[in-house]
């Protein structure tokens, strides 16, 4: 059962627990059996994306009407948040450099040998393998907190970008176009797509509108790529000026937001393709599953007023009374992937450049593996910690948070955790800083007292 940081300490300090577990940071009693322990309810939340996924683990309170009977919306607890970063791009990366070395190594061949692309078929169900990789590494994770939490229920948002009324809003049909869904997902897609910032000023944190950019007044229409965002002062400044008279200043923003406005519909079409996919592999799970659509976790985050976040829009999915305990640390995970099997390397036009050792295995540590270093005396003196990737030298790099450091010897690195195909950062929920900015303008707002010149926090 999740508990506090606080806790955590408590326990063991006291003696009464153990690590089982660095990342996600898991503790175990060892004075109480789990026969002897009282379990709440707790919910696993998820937000699918293209390149993130949000995942929220609340705990669930429900309020019963003494009069009535009626069950009441759940107040939900947080109680850990993780956003989980797909690799689906470098996936297809790779894929691409293997297609042209294979393309290569025919070429250089004389004898010619038939095609058998034909005689492939692909099973009921295939994705190509960069959408696969975010269906099965979100069931891991799934799998994963399952077996350190007890999940009684999962809430997926079912979301779903309609690809032609993005492409053409004005698409036939006036029912077609005032359905439930107008307006709702040409914006949500902008909104991803520009990340909610204007893209005239780059002003963020701000209220931000759909804005034309060949105004509707000189023959612009209301497709998508004419369509991008801008804060409330830029569009008045716009008004009805054609974008390249706007920005005859700065012709490299002009070029940016052009450039932006013709980008393509690739991470919404990997939402829709892996939507039903993801949904049936957690119905797979036994658990309860409920579904919730992109808008109502809109007007949760809208109504609650809860900082924009991947993990926070997971655990605003669904149906939600109230939301606490909003200043956790959210775990970030970045999906790696554990090294290739092909040892030659390529370059630029796809032509082999170098070849890998065989070992894996440098001094007892592999690349991957999270380690501490401490470094006695020179340059790079001190504790460096992150994830590390070695030579045959015996000489690593290491991956910290404050960058690459390079050239530390294995004398001085000792393994905190075996490389499983992830890196792990704690990052700040914009929520958390949204209340310590709150809390430190009321401190610094305050009048000082008894000669006290200022309050430092």
């Amino acid at each position: 059962m999740p508990c506090s940081p606080k806790r955590a300490r408590k326990l063991l300090e006291a003696g009464r627990a153990r690590v089982h577990r660095p990342h996600p940071f898991t503790i175990r009693l060892v004075d109480r059996r789990l026969e002897d322990s009282t379990l709440q309810p707790l919910a696993l939340k998820l937000d699918p994306g293209s390149k993130a996924t949000g995942l929220a683990l609340v705990r669930v309170e429900r309020t019963v009407d003494a009069d009535t009977g009626e069950i009441g919306d759940p107040v939900l607890h947080l109680r850990f948040l993780m956003e989980l970063v797909h690799r689906g791009q470098a996936i297809r990366n790779a894929m691409q450099r293997r297609t042209m070395l294979r393309r290569g190594r025919r070429g250089r061949k004389t004898r010619y040998r038939a095609p058998r692309f034909d005689n492939r078929t692909r099973p009921e169900g295939w994705l190509p393998p960069s959408l696969q990789h975010r269906i099965e590494t979100t069931m891991t994770w799934v799998a994963r907190l399952r077996r350190l939490a007890p999940i009684a229920e999962l809430t997926q948002e079912l979301v779903r970008f309609d690809m032609q009324a993005i492409q053409n809003p004005e698409i036939s049909g006036l029912e077609y176009q005032r359905g439930e869904l107008f307006g709702y997902e040409v914006k949500a897609y902008l909104l991803e797509k520009f990340h909610r910032t204007c893209q005239y000023c780059d002003a963020t944190g701000v209220p931000v509108e759909v804005e034309h950019i060949v105004p509707k007044a000189r023959g612009g229409s209301n497709r998508v790529s004419n369509l991008t965002l801008a804060c409330r002062p830029c569009n008045e400044a716009k008004d009805a000026r054609d974008v390249h008279e706007f920005l005859a200043h700065d012709p490299a923003r002009l070029a940016r937001v052009l450039a932006r406005a013709n980008a393509p519909l690739r991470d919404a079409a990997a939402v829709n393709t892996t939507r039903w996919a993801l949904a049936n592999a957690l119905q797979a799970t036994g658990l309860p599953l409920e579904f919730a659509s992109g808008g109502r976790t809109r007007f949760n985050r809208a109504r609650l007023g809860i900082a924009k976040s991947h993990a926070l829009d997971a655990a605003c999915v669904g149906v939600v009374a109230d939301l606490k305990d909003l200043r956790l640390t959210t775990l970030q995970v970045k999906c790696n992937g554990r090294g290739s099997r092909s040892r030659t390397r390529l370059d630029s036009y796809g032509f082999p450049r170098g070849c890998l050792m065989r070992e894996k295995s440098i001094k007892g540590f592999r690349t991957g593996d999270r380690v501490r270093a401490d470094v006695p005396k020179g340059r790079k003196a001190g504790v460096h910690i992150g994830r590390v990737a070695v030579r045959r030298t015996g000489s690593f790099n290491i991956q910290t948070a404050a960058g690459v450091v390079q050239g530390i010897s294995h004398k001085h690195c000792k393994v905190l955790m075996r490389g499983d195909g992830y890196s792990y950062h704690s990052i700040a929920t914009p929520q958390g800083k949204r209340e310590q900015g709150r809390a430190l303008r009321a401190a610094l707002s305050r009048p000082a007292m008894n000669g006290e010149v200022g309050r430092a926090i």
